[in-house]
């Protein structure tokens, strides 16, 4: 089954698309990837969708890719004794670390003494998903005086954002670790970490991982955008989590912050997800708004390796439906002969290594030889994702002996995913190259097609050969 597009889906599984028949319809819709969202769910849950998505995988024959995203640290304040409450500009507000005793009009309780230590006078809090804006008039290490800047009602364990500040707390909660070993132990493929806010957090969960799964940075917090590049140094893919970064900081920042956040990933070639409200009114509509398939579009001119769905395949009551929408808007999108344009007006220099060599040298040869497929034979996913840096016009297939690397690749912009045994010499993967090419239907007895792969065979990062080859019939 080969996809039309190179562009990928992320498809977040929940109540409304949990079951092995839904599962099948969203994959046949155009869903690559399957996110499982820790924030929800119990592990038995979690345990029954995963293999319902491998028992799919084994159906279809192509590698799926399985993202668990971990809830992390969740700030909230604590109850109020009689319901909501409601607060009004310029009125004085306590915060403080007293649980026990429910909040009122004056007061609220806030059980995250790391808050207390990192706020000062002039620090703005934003509660409820940003709609109160408090500020901080005077603090200590268990309590804060703040004025309402912009009020509302505010009810129980409402969210607490406080932008612009480093909270020294782990981006890990005894949850998070919990739930990591989870679903390691289910063999999911990436884990994306949610409340990054310096490179010390995907270092850290890395450690855990141990190379069991890639590693995704969910870019949510202004203190992640100001480390931005030692972030993507560290991380093995990112997702642009455009909610909390929308509550953080202005909206009209957003756009820019995205942009340049894919930017960066494209420059060093690691994949990267554009998530959060994408075609937010197919929750509950058959059809997204215009503004909806503009924002789908412009993430896919930009050169996202993949775009993701959240409540919309996950409670909402269309999930096949935005899948397919999704789908034909990247199609739609990558038809138009403005999109060449786009790619080929932002590619940019690739690092001056070996592997960034073979892969621009394989964009030329392809591009002069107007060859019918790339050939990525790789162990790791990492030659294949020299060439997807690349954006190459002609398709990628990444091809591998790994089952783990195939669906890892399945997020990968371009690539479409085979797995082979290993290989033993050049002419043997020449070989194998020709016949996945003729087979999978990327190309035609007699066209050209180019490969790539590291010598020696079987070591991660070595990509090292480029080879040009002629398909040829299959000997009877």
């Amino acid at each position: 089954m080969r996809r039309l597009r190179n562009a990928k889906i992320v498809a977040t599984v929940g109540p409304a698309s949990s079951d092995p028949a839904m599962l099948a319809r969203l994959f046949r819709a155009g869903a690559d990837v399957f996110r499982l969202n820790f924030s929800h769910g119990t592990h038995d849950d979690h345990r029954a969708r995963l293999d319902a998505i491998r028992a799919l995988e084994r159906e279809v024959g192509r590698p799926i890719g399985v993202l668990m995203d971990l809830q992390g640290p969740k700030l909230r304040v604590g109850r109020f004794a009689s319901g909501p409450v409601m607060l009004h500009p310029g009125q004085h507000f306590r915060l403080d670390l007293d649980a026990a005793t429910p909040g009122d009009d004056n007061r609220a309780p806030l059980p995250h003494p790391e808050i207390f230590a990192a706020i000062g006078p002039g620090t703005d809090l934003l509660l409820d998903d940003g709609r109160i804006r408090l500020r901080v008039v005077e603090s200590g290490p268990d309590y804060a005086h703040t004025e309402v800047i912009e009020g509302g009602p505010l009810s129980d364990r409402k969210g607490v954002n406080v932008p612009g500040v480093v909270l020294p707390l782990s981006a890990m909660t005894e949850k998070d670790r919990v739930d990591l070993e989870f679903g390691l132990s289910l063999g999911v493929d990436w884990i994306a970490l949610s409340f990054v806010q310096r490179a010390e957090d995907i270092r850290e969960i890395k450690q855990l991982v141990d190379g069991r799964a890639g590693v995704m940075a969910k870019l949510e917090k202004p203190a992640a955008i100001a480390e931005l590049e030692s972030i993507l140094a560290e991380s093995d893919a990112v997702m642009v989590a455009r909610g909390d970064l929308g509550v953080e900081m202005p909206a009209e920042q957003v756009p820019a912050i995205q942009k340049r956040i894919v930017r960066a990933c494209r420059r060093i070639g690691k994949p990267v997800v554009v998530a959060t409200q994408m075609l937010e009114s197919m929750v509950n509509a058959p059809v997204p708004t215009r503004a909806e398939a503009s924002d789908v579009a412009t993430a896919v001119y930009d050169g996202a390796d993949a775009v993701m769905l959240s409540a919309e395949s996950a409670s909402g009551k269309y999930p096949v439906e935005a899948v397919r929408m999704m789908n034909d808007i990247i199609a739609q999108t990558e038809a138009d002969p403005h999109y060449r344009e786009v790619m080929e007006a932002s590619q940019t220099p690739p690092a001056p290594d070996i592997a960034n060599a073979i892969g621009r040298a394989m964009r030329g040869v392809a591009g002069l030889l107007h060859v019918a497929t790339t050939v990525a034979y790789t162990s790791s996913g990492y030659s294949a994702m020299r060439m997807s840096r690349e954006r190459p016009e002609a398709p990628i297939i990444g091809m591998t002996p790994n089952l783990a690397t195939a669906r890892r690749m399945a997020l990968v912009w371009g690539v479409h995913a085979v797995v082979i045994h290993e290989v033993d010499s050049v002419g043997e993967m020449t070989a194998y190259a020709c016949e996945t090419a003729l087979s999978e239907g990327f190309a035609k007895v007699g066209q050209t097609i180019v490969i790539s792969a590291g010598m020696p065979f079987g070591s991660s990062g070595t990509t090292n050969l480029l080879r040009i080859a002629t398909v040829e019939a299959p000997e009877a």
